[in-house]
């Protein structure tokens, strides 16, 4: 098939370090003031959202209703028929605060619930409050496929416009799931760190830090941003998907299933093992993920490994949301031509066989770029992105 070049002309997003790509990007450079959870402080829809408007809005929804203002305030106006825009907006958990409220308030005595309060909590509730504000009519859909879900979103956007079924896409993910009843329950999976501090790679490593937020894309066909004069940030490359098929929350013990997606997103993007210049690690901290895919790195790309470095030091692990603002801080690697420290690092896991893990933010000239994001249930997306070489 020919597909259609795909570009990100567009990006927003919220999460612990910052508010905005440019904050978030401040932020992706030093250590979170405190433990964990790593949540996005002061927050104050109402710049983005009228008074009465939000407060019929779960957090969720919030956040992806800044990170969408901001993107398309980048993007600039889109150009193509508004029924020929997809919006892919994915979550793991969805509106949670909303559910806590409505289960809460069913068991009183005499029940006083907000008709709001479904619509609220549903997970596709982001995505339909974007089209809805803004009127696109394309395909709307929310993937929930844990922590690959952000990631996934972009893929499926990118699928939509490459085979013709759309012009443009706002892709991304939000979640605000960093709740007690979300962590007790992580905590029981014995996937939480009980130091409340990420630390990607690190041998002293005991768990993820629960964190929230959104990030959005604004994805068009290349010859639609071309001729509307938009700023192209960068290309989408291409990607996929798998499976593990092997349990509901530990990886695959040799990473089977990541080494396939991987593999199948260099082959997607036309591009070569050598031709990676960095590798956006999805890193959550975790025992069994940070062996896994530091033995899948070393696999794949043996002694002529890239760059890599996982964000989540600093971002915590946004769940549904966490792919999709590892792909932003890729796009802005990109864009700022510097690639972003993987903070909470001390000393090294031996069994870890990565031999180039940027520790301090680092000037590099932008090439092919992968965007891990493996989740529960065994879910795998890769991400391949670069520079617009026209």
């Amino acid at each position: 098939m020919n597909r259609r070049r795909v570009v990100v002309t567009g990006s927003g997003a919220v999460a612990a370090p910052g508010t905005g790509t440019d904050d978030l990007w401040k932020g992706l450079q030093r250590m979170p003031d405190g433990p964990g959870p790593y949540l996005v402080k002061d927050w104050d829809p109402e710049p983005w959202i009228p008074l009465r408007e939000h407060r019929r809005l779960d957090r969720f929804t919030q956040f992806a209703m800044m990170a969408t203002h901001e993107a398309l305030e980048q993007s600039g106006p889109l150009t193509v028929e508004p029924n020929r825009v997809t919006v892919s907006l994915a979550t793991g958990i969805g509106g949670l605060e909303s559910l806590e409220i409505l289960i809460h308030n069913s068991d009183e005595a005499e029940p006083r619930v907000s008709p709001f309060l479904i619509p609220m909590m549903m997970a596709n509730a982001a995505a339909a409050a974007i089209s809805i504000k803004y009127g696109f009519g394309g395909q709307v859909t929310t993937p929930a496929v844990a922590c690959a879900a952000g990631a996934q979103s972009i893929l499926d956007g990118l699928r939509q416009i490459q085979w013709g079924y759309a012009d443009a896409a706002v892709v991304g993910g939000t979640e605000a799931a960093a709740r007690k009843s979300a962590s007790e329950g992580f905590k029981a999976a014995r996937a939480l760190s009980l130091s409340g501090t990420a630390r990607p790679f690190d041998v002293d490593r005991d768990g993820f830090v629960m964190g929230e937020g959104a990030a959005i894309l604004v994805l068009e066909a290349e010859e639609d941003a071309k001729a509307r004069g938009a700023t192209i940030l960068a290309e989408v490359l291409g990607g996929a998907s798998t499976a593990d098929a092997h349990h509901i929350t530990a990886p695959h013990p040799t990473g089977d299933g990541a080494e396939r997606a991987i593999r199948l997103a260099l082959q997607d993007s036309g591009l070569t093992p050598g031709d990676v210049k960095y590798i956006n690690a999805h890193g959550t901290g975790t025992e069994l993920n940070d062996r896994t895919e530091g033995i899948v790195i070393e696999r794949i790309f043996g002694d002529s490994q890239p760059a890599v470095s996982s964000i989540k030091g600093t971002t915590g692990h946004g769940l549904g949301a966490s792919g999709s603002i590892e792909a932003v801080a890729v796009v802005e690697a990109i864009r700022r031509r510097e690639l972003p420290p993987n903070i909470g690092l001390t000393n090294q896991d031996p069994e870890i066989h990565l031999t180039d893990i940027v520790r301090e933010l680092r000037e590099w000239e932008p090439g092919a770029v992968l965007s891990n994001s493996f989740g529960f249930g065994g879910h795998n997306t890769v991400l391949a992105f670069g520079p617009y070489t026209g």
